[in-house]
């Protein structure tokens, strides 16, 4: 029988906000979205504020601030680099590992002896090496283990270990049966909605569903959640992810833009921020698509939203050559006179990097040459930061970035905002 566990850090943002401010313990702390909009991560004394996700900040910062609350602006890069540090972690756990989130990881953990105790030495190894809690689940199927994790976060008294592994069908309905079945990984709120109408309100309900019924009013992919919920593993641990279909880059602007040129610096920056994921996962695209937002909020303003797919005489990961297809399209859509509040590319038709089709135009060293130039990029932007080397077209002062006016610093990834700790005298 497999044994799953998965891993889940607890309020993921505001854990690591609070590592490098420990100010912020105990405080209702939330984190925003891009220009500091929406409430994207609470933690768990603004939950019990009953804060809703994705509520506008304007909404409730009065009350919010009074209460001693504290509002921080998303830092991607702290999250990111602490995210790569509790993932190294886990791996030294198990040779079967699949980060599923930046906060999330299965474990495959057959053959281990005492997996309440390793659940233990996981929890504590992750708090002593960066500072971050987390809780662990572990069942004999993706889905029980999601669940377990649930228990082990709502209840204190597993003390952040929820072992399903060995129950009885009554010990483990009493653990999990009462759970309302939209907590169940992949029953999203339409699907609730669909179960509810028949009936089923509840993890036990749904365990208990005919399957014959459940593939052929839902899916087959809901079918497997039902085996699932049973111990009947559908879903293996993937070690290495597979390669993504499309590539997106999307931001709302700090400001709206109004003329062509700063369009043309977001939608290079976007381009490039996307191609070098393209890279890491040895593609190369064959056609990107550009789009364009007015504000969708300020209904007296003009609208326009148009979008464009440009595709490519053979597949690319040279961000050069991906830049100038997207100005192509965006000066195809591009219209005067529209306040512009988003901005985003699409790459699409994701083919693997030993992809050999050729053009007659294009010169035979062309290819190993850009392949040289843009793992150079990578390299520099890697060991020095993101945006050591980049574009000319991205631009230089990008006064259409994105508002992070509360915005904590890069404590990991800029020299300049180490922490420095003074001697006592």
């Amino acid at each position: 029988m497999p044994v799953i566990a998965l891993v889940d850090c607890n309020n993921f943002y505001a854990s690591c906000e609070r590592v490098f401010d420990p100010r912020l313990t105990g405080v209702p702390v939330v984190v925003l979205s891009n220009n500091d909009g929406c409430v994207v991560a609470r933690s768990a004394e603004a939950k019990a504020m009953s804060i809703p996700m994705g509520i506008p900040y304007f909404k409730i910062e009065k009350k919010f601030r009074k209460e001693g609350g504290v509002a921080l602006s998303s830092n991607y890069a702290l999250y990111a680099d602490m995210s790569q540090r509790v993932m190294s972690i886990l791996a030294g756990f198990s040779p079967e590992q699949e980060v599923y989130s930046i906060d999330e990881s299965f474990l495959g953990l057959e053959d281990f002896g005492d997996l309440p105790g390793i659940g233990q030495a996981i929890r504590s190894r992750v708090r002593q090496w960066t500072g971050l809690p987390v809780c662990v689940g572990i069942g004999p199927s993706k889905t029980l283990a999601k669940l377990a994790n649930h228990v082990a976060k709502k209840r204190p008294e597993w003390n952040g270990v929820c072992n399903l592994i060995g129950l009885l069908e009554s010990e483990l309905l009493s653990v999990i049966g009462a759970i309302e079945v939209g907590e169940v990984w992949g029953v999203g709120r339409k699907i609730t909605g669909r179960l509810e109408d028949r009936g089923i309100t509840t993890v036990a309900e749904l365990r208990h569903a005919d399957l014959k019924t459940i593939r052929r009013e839902f899916s087959v992919v809901m079918e497997r959640t039902v085996m699932e919920l049973r111990g009947i593993s559908c879903l293996a641990i993937e070690n290495v992810a597979p390669p993504r279909q499309q590539i997106m880059s999307s931001r709302s602007f700090g400001q709206a833009v109004f003329d062509l040129p700063g369009l043309e610096e977001a939608v290079a920056a976007y381009t490039s921020r996307a191609t070098e994921k393209l890279r890491r996962q040895r593609s190369m695209a064959g056609g990107i698509l550009v789009s364009l937002e007015t504000n969708p909020f300020k209904p007296n303003e003009p609208q326009y939203h148009p979008s464009i797919t440009v595709p490519l005489v053979t597949p690319t990961a040279d961000t050069r050559a991906l830049i100038r297809a997207a100005h192509n399209g965006l000066h195809r859509i591009f219209r005067t006179g529209f306040a512009y509040k988003k901005a985003g590319i699409m790459l699409i038709d994701l083919v693997p990097e030993d992809d050999q089709r050729r053009d007659l135009f294009t010169a035979p060293d062309f290819s190993r040459n850009s392949s040289k130039l843009m793992a150079t990029m990578d390299a520099l932007n890697a060991r020095f930061g993101r945006g050591t080397v980049r574009i000319a077209a991205e631009g230089i002062d990008q006064e259409w970035k994105m508002k992070r006016g509360r915005m904590s610093p890069c404590y990991t990834t800029r020299w300049a905002d180490l922490l420095k700790i003074a001697a006592r005298s």
